[in-house]
């Protein structure tokens, strides 16, 4: 029984280091993160010597060890995770409930069979049974959470893995195990099963508030995309009317410049011609590319920084058709130039500018956007990007610009020097 044990502990423990090296979003780099775990992994197995061969029957000391071995493990997920707040704790008392299945599975079997091999078999096929699901089917409604920046953190869900984990500990482990009392099989497998309903419940919450985010961008995009076409389609209207009136004028434009050269006052006709082309030129409608979506999410927010006396300098070169999902580029674009309008419009100094390269060929995708800055910004010691002033229901507009990038495989870099703000977006195709 020992020996089942010993390598059903160690099967446990290596399924668990598993389990939050492919659920969580790492800090670090693979190698390191690998070497991590693995320290971790001597380090529990240790544990389970100290406890299970050298001093036995020793109560309270193989409580104390449990309790370290716990403590350790989920340090470990702590430890590798890129944030590590209440979500990577979910993450890791979670995994813990995962191997603590396989174990109950391999008491149960060696109490019905007593033969060691079936089970540690069934330990180890319970274990990849339950891994393979997870891993397709839930893996990314873990990370779009755990990379989502939350308004407040969530430490209560940690309670729903706590409590299961307890339960499972009392009935199958400490103090009397399930070899002790064979009559709570029955009762560990029902309690298995709610577990496993909880967790769906628990999942698809997280996926419907994942997706209602997904929801809240989407119509905050179109919403921009519908301001802009009908800021464009105003503009389009009342250059119509102009040009009209300056097609109906033509006639006494031409009358007089026929009367001004038989007069050969060429200098008049010169300024007749100058206020024609000035009146042409003020009536034109700007566009800054060819892709619509973007030019008309570009035409929006030129409207909204020169409503602020803000001097919009665009260098734009994007073709009709881009490699990109053409609205996640335009919400980019959005978030990035609606971030520097806010953060200079109630600067008080003359001259506000924004200088904004955008160019997206075949080859790469280049955003890089400068704007002045007067007040102290904040970066997040994790993402390197700056932190909201706005308060709670702000900054979502960066982590859609960091979603963004790390979808496409780009870089992503930003600095405040000289009281100049920059961020640069780069993807290469």
């Amino acid at each position: 029984m020992i020996f089942v044990k010993n390598i059903s502990y160690m099967m446990s423990h290596i399924f668990f280091l598993v389990f939050i090296y492919l659920f969580m979003v790492h800090r670090y780099s693979r190698k390191k993160t690998l070497v991590i775990c693995f320290l971790s992994f001597l380090f529990t197995t240790t544990m389970n010597q100290l406890k299970l061969n050298l001093f036995p029957g020793y109560t309270l000391l193989y409580f104390s060890i449990t309790i370290i071995q716990i403590a350790a493990a989920q340090l470990t997920g702590l430890l590798i995770s890129k944030k590590r707040d209440s979500r990577t704790l979910f993450v890791g008392l979670s995994a813990s409930n995962y191997v603590i299945i396989g174990s109950i599975i391999a008491s149960i079997l060696y109490i019905l069979t007593g033969d060691a091999v079936l089970s540690l078999a069934g330990n180890l096929l319970a274990h990849i049974l339950l891994l393979m699901p997870l891993y397709f089917k839930i893996r990314n409604i873990i990370f779009k959470f755990c990379e989502r920046d939350l308004e407040k953190s969530r430490w209560e869900i940690c309670l729903i893995p706590v409590f299961f984990y307890c339960s499972f500990s009392s009935i199958a482990f400490f103090p009397n195990t399930l070899y002790d009392h064979p009559e709570n099989i029955l009762v560990s497998i029902l309690l298995m099963l709610t577990m496993l309903v909880s967790y769906v419940v628990v999942l698809r919450y997280l996926d419907s508030e994942t997706k209602q985010v997904e929801e809240y961008w989407k119509n905050m995009m179109f919403e921009s995309y519908i301001q802009g076409l009908e800021s464009q389609n105003y503009l389009t209207e009342q250059s119509e009317r102009n040009l009209k009136i300056l097609r109906h004028d033509m006639r006494h434009y031409s009358t007089m410049i026929d009367s001004l050269l038989n007069q050969e006052e060429y200098a008049e006709i010169k300024h007749i011609i100058g206020h024609i082309n000035e009146v042409v030129n003020e009536n034109k409608v700007d566009s800054y590319c060819e892709n619509r979506v973007v030019n008309t999410i570009l035409m929006k927010m030129a409207e909204q920084a020169n409503s602020l006396q803000i001097d919009l300098r665009l260098d734009v070169l994007i073709p009709r058709q881009i490699p990109v999902n053409e609205y996640e580029f335009a919400m980019v674009l959005a978030n990035l130039l609606e971030n520097a309008v806010f953060s200079i419009q109630n600067d008080s100094s003359a001259g506000k500018s924004i200088d904004a390269k955008i160019h997206c060929t075949d080859e790469h995708l280049l955003i890089d956007m400068e704007n002045d800055c007067d007040q102290e910004i904040y970066f997040d010691s994790i993402t390197g990007l700056p932190k909201s002033r706005r308060g709670k229901g702000h900054g979502l507009g960066m982590q859609s610009v960091q979603a963004f990038c790390d979808k496409m495989g780009g870089t992503i870099d930003c600095y405040c020097e000289n009281n100049r703000f920059r961020i640069i977006l780069y993807v290469k195709f």
